[in-house]
Order: C-alpha cells, then sequence, then structure tokens
C-alpha cells in the first residue's frame, strides 16, 4: 500500500484562522510512504513541521525531498522539521535554481539576518541536488522529473512505485489563451493513480491573475482528464479561500471531470491520507495531523 499524506495544501502563505479550519492554512508539504521505502516528502513549506512531530524519534529520519521551486511557501518549512534537529538524521533535497547551485540558495535562506539557523546548524546531514528534467531512483521507486509552466524554473515530479503512479503538479501557468497543455505535464501526469494539481483561482480571480503562474480548478480537471488519470487531488488553495469556498470548488470540479478518466475529485486538505495499490484504490481516510 502506498500512502499519501497532506500536511500543508495552500499557496502563497500561511493562513490559518477560523474560516480554513477543516482543510487548514499551512503551505505545500505532501508525503508519499511504502512499506520498506524510505518516505518521499513534496516540498517543504511550513506542514513538514507537521509531519515532523509525527516520525518516530527513536529511529534516526531519512528521506528525499522533491522541492518543485524555491518560493517561500515551497521551502519555509524546511528549519521547523525536528527530525533533522536529531543526530544521525539525513535527508536528500532535490530541485533546481536559475540563480546557483540548490546548496547555494538554501544557504542564502536560511542565515541571519533572515533565520539564525543555517542548514550546517542542523544536527542531522542535508545533502543538495540540482536536478534537470529526466529520471531519478529512490530505493525501487522510479521518479520522472519535467519542467513545468509557472513564474521561473519550476519542477514536477511522477513518483512510480509498487505498482502505483502519483504526479505533483504544485503550480502550473495555465495558458491564458486557452492553448495546449505542456506535453510535460501530459507525461508526469499520464494514467496516474493520482494527481496532485494546482487548482488555485475561481474563473473570476484568474482574470486578475492571468499571469501569476497559476490555475483555475476546471483547467486541473482538464489537465487529469487529458492525461488520464483516474483521481485528482485539488490542491495549492488560495489563502482568501475558506473552507465553503473549497467546499464549491471541489463541487465544481467532480461536475467537471464527470464523463471523464477521472472517477473521484477530492480537496487536499491537512490531515487527509489516500491509500493506493496496484490492484484497487482504498478509501480516503483522514488522519490527524
Amino acid at each position: 500500500m502506498v500512502n499519501i499524506t497532506f500536511w500543508g495544501v495552500r499557496g502563497s502563505t500561511p493562513c490559518p484562522c477560523d474560516a480554513n479550519v477543516r482543510y487548514g492554512g499551512n503551505t505545500s508539504c505532501v508525503s508519499l510512504e511504502a512499506p520498506g521505502l524510505d518516505p518521499i516528502v513534496f516540498d517543504l513549506g511550513t506542514g513538514l513541521r507537521f509531519y515532523g512531530d509525527v516520525i518516530d524519534p527513536t529511529e534516526p529520519f531519512r528521506g528525499l525531498a522533491l522541492v518543485t521551486h524555491l518560493h517561500w511557501d515551497h521551502i519555509q518549512g524546511l528549519p521547523f522539521f525536528v527530525p533533522l534537529h536529531r543526530p544521525g538524521a539525513s535527508m536528500e533535497v532535490c530541485g533546481r535554481c536559475d540563480e546557483g547551485p540548490l546548496h547555494q540558495a538554501f544557504e542564502d535562506f536560511m542565515k541571519p539576518p533572515y533565520f539564525p539557523v543555517t542548514p550546517a546548524d542542523l544536527a542531522g546531514e542535508l545533502v543538495f541536488t540540482d536536478v534537470e528534467e529526466g529520471e531519478l531512483a529512490w530505493g525501487r521507486a522510479r521518479i520522472l522529473v519535467r519542467d513545468v509552466p509557472h513564474t521561473g524554473t519550476t519542477c514536477g515530479y511522477r513518483v512510480e512505485v509498487d505498482g502505483v503512479a502519483v504526479a505533483y503538479v504544485s503550480d502550473h501557468q495555465q495558458p491564458v489563451d486557452g492553448g495546449p497543455i505542456s506535453p510535460a505535464v501530459l507525461e508526469l501526469c499520464a494514467g496516474a493513480d493520482l494527481v496532485i494539481h494546482d487548482a488555485q483561482y475561481e474563473p473570476a480571480e484568474f482574470a486578475l491573475k492571468s499571469d501569476w503562474g497559476h490555475c483555475t480548478v476546471e483547467f486541473a480537471v482538464r489537465v487529469a482528464a487529458e492525461a488520464g488519470a483516474k483521481r485528482l487531488a485539488l490542491f495549492h488553495h488560495d489563502p482568501s479561500h475558506g473552507d465553503d469556498v473549497v467546499d464549491r470548488l471541489c463541487r465544481e470540479a467532480e461536475g467537471f471531470a464527470a464523463g471523464t478518466s477521472v472517477v473521484e475529485v477530492v480537496a487536499a486538505a491537512e490531515g487527509l491520507t489516500v491509500s493506493l495499490s496496484a490492484s484497487a484504490v482504498s478509501g480516503v481516510a483522514a488522519v490527524g495531523a
């Protein structure tokens, strides 16, 4: 069984408040776990802190982080990940930065006066790996890396393990002219058991922010459907969208998905676990975050 758990589902900025109590207010972070496989983490937003809370403190953590890009909402949880403050822990961080090596970007971000703790100050080991389009291996998992249209260099990822395929496209610039979907994005999502996809805007919002690097719920469904994916998780919710708005957008997405390959649409929420197997897709179970 492959378990995908959402620890942070927001885009742009953390936004905890009463209006967001069900879906949560932390920024992008998702874990993928399978028996006998060191965990894979998609992005290092503020939700990462809550993932750290459930990791066994008696065993040194070892994991792989797949970072889409270096905007604050995707990296600012790293220094708050308690398992990396323990001796013997290790994390390989994969991603790309146009301005220089990945390690340099994190060293610039985590240093005084912006933050008191540097990567070298952590008790655990951080290894930074610059990636290009191609394939990676992590244990028995196969990982596909592709460029995704956004505002600056951005990676999307596809993880295949134990007969299950999960695509992670957290930030995706919808074509303003309604043009074709990026072939690289369709490759990531092709036939996937689960597509986790940017669904930040309503149409009126997109009209005002059409060059901000995101997309509408309807476009997220279009991506999953054209790729022949089985399930879609709406992700990167706008910080202004309270629970009621996300509920409505999920219902609308279900309508857009009717008659396509997408048999189920969920709105990602903190603490939500989706369990997948090669033979069948299990029900969605809520877990504490």
